[in-house]
């Protein structure tokens, strides 16, 4: 049987600092590493960088919370390994996500919830989206202290396995799995350059050379003259793509 404890156990102090011990509990986090995540995003601001690519078309009068604050709920939750959006029902009241958000993490208002994450994550159109590649693109060009001689950027589509019946989403016999097959860029150095979202089927050559020509018309724009090796696997080497070349 249970009994309650109406008084703390005396703790001897440690260095003239008293040691509390209660059982209450509060609110408690196991992310702690999101308060140094906090200051990087700070110093970058990649999530109003994206922000600023939506229009937001809300009553003024009944948002509560910004897009800057939507997008960067959702990348903390992502980096702390919360890749599903309805995490986001417990994880709007942990500390260290409302921290991270600039909130005070035991009186701050809670985060968005779930389906104002997913409203946010469906609100981008065609030109929207083009606008977030770009954005991306001059993130990356702009983490250089100096302009570069020469850079490598490799080129290949990963599988992600869904577990929904997402748009876009096909079904792939050599991965036997229901997801997508999106195109990643990364420079030599690992530096992210560029993704984009697709059906889970090998790229075309067609589909591969248009991507190619718009992420590299958009490096051109901020370093003309510096000379850009394509590394990637043999299915991208098409006609479309050495005549891009």
């Amino acid at each position: 049987m249970k009994q309650p404890i109406s008084t703390a156990p005396v703790l001897s102090p440690v260095n003239g600092k008293p040691v509390l011990l209660n059982f209450d509990g509060a609110e408690m986090s196991s992310d702690a590493g999101l308060a140094l995540l906090r200051e990087v995003e700070r110093r970058h601001d990649l999530a109003g960088l994206l922000a600023s690519c939506l229009t937001d078309q809300r009553d003024p009068g009944k948002v509560r919370h910004s897009f800057d604050d939507i997008i960067r709920f959702r990348m903390m939750m992502i980096a702390a390994g919360y890749e599903d959006g309805n995490d986001a029902t417990d994880l709007r009241h942990d500390p260290s996500f409302k921290i991270a958000l600039e909130r005070k993490p035991q009186t701050g208002a809670v985060l968005c919830s779930q389906p104002t994450i997913s409203r946010m994550e469906n609100l981008p159109g065609m030109r929207d989206l083009i606008r977030m590649g770009r954005a991306m693109v001059r993130f990356y060009c702009r983490s250089f202290a100096r302009v570069p001689g020469q850079i490598v950027l490799d080129i290949d589509d990963t599988f992600d396995t869904v577990h929904g019946h997402q748009q876009l989403r096909l079904f792939n016999s050599y991965y036997d799995e229901y997801g997508f097959q999106p195109i990643v860029v990364f420079d030599g150095d690992g530096r992210l350059v560029g993704a984009l979202l697709r059906p889970a089927r090998r790229p075309k050559g067609a589909e591969s050379a248009a991507h190619l020509r718009r992420l590299i018309r958009e490096i051109r724009k901020y370093w003309p003259k510096t000379k850009i090796l394509l590394r990637a696997d043999s299915h991208y080497c098409t006609p479309e793509v050495l005549d891009l070349l």
